[in-house]
């Protein structure tokens, strides 16, 4: 299997749903610890960030699938940078969205794991093994880093998803979607 090619076409696919869980998991955290609110808000983020929209019988296997393809284009991605011969132009002082994202990579690589691996055992847990209230909690409080204290969570949820959205942003660019394809005469 070449890494490389399913890193390339698996990253656009889970662009979206990426990038939608990024900004309402950030958004729930945020607007309910900072700024006091509503639950409706809170519900509706939690709606779009594990796919209710889809319908409630869906919810866990969209959330298996994006948690899933998270964790596949993570280790492809840290895989293919082991592979890079050159260093990434270590002399070069120019900051381009390539070398942040082959920057960002390592960093994120556990905070994007933890939070993919917890949010998909909260929810499948619930809904198909039938963890009690307490067995959940504990997985939900690691996937949102409630661990760090009620003052640090919302800052580390920013910061993995805003992580999430750079390196979903760096990505896309580097995969030429967006490129304009050049018409050849013929």
């Amino acid at each position: 299997m070449n890494l490389r090619k399913f890193h390339r076409k698996a990253a656009p696919i889970l662009f979206i749903p990426l990038l939608l869980t990024a900004l309402t998991g950030v958004a729930y955290r945020i607007g309910r610890s900072w700024f006091g609110l509503s639950d409706e808000f809170g519900e509706f983020m939690m709606m779009l960030h594990e796919g209710r929209f889809l319908g409630k019988p869906i919810v866990p296997a969209y959330v298996l699938l994006v948690g899933l393809g998270l964790l596949g284009i993570m280790v492809s991605g840290i895989s293919l940078m082991k592979r890079r011969k050159d260093p990434i132009q270590q002399n070069a002082v120019k900051l381009n969205g390539r070398k942040l994202h082959q920057i960002m990579a390592p960093i994120a690589f556990l905070p994007f794991g933890i939070s993919a691996l917890t949010g998909v055992a909260y929810r499948l847990g619930k809904a198909w093994f039938g963890l009690s209230a307490d067995q959940a909690a504990i997985l939900l409080k690691i996937h949102q880093g409630s661990y760090l204290g009620s003052a640090l969570r919302p800052i580390y949820v920013l910061l993995v998803g805003l992580s999430l959205v750079i390196m979903l942003a760096t990505g896309i660019q580097m995969s030429g979607v967006f490129r304009k394809r050049r018409v050849r005469a013929s």
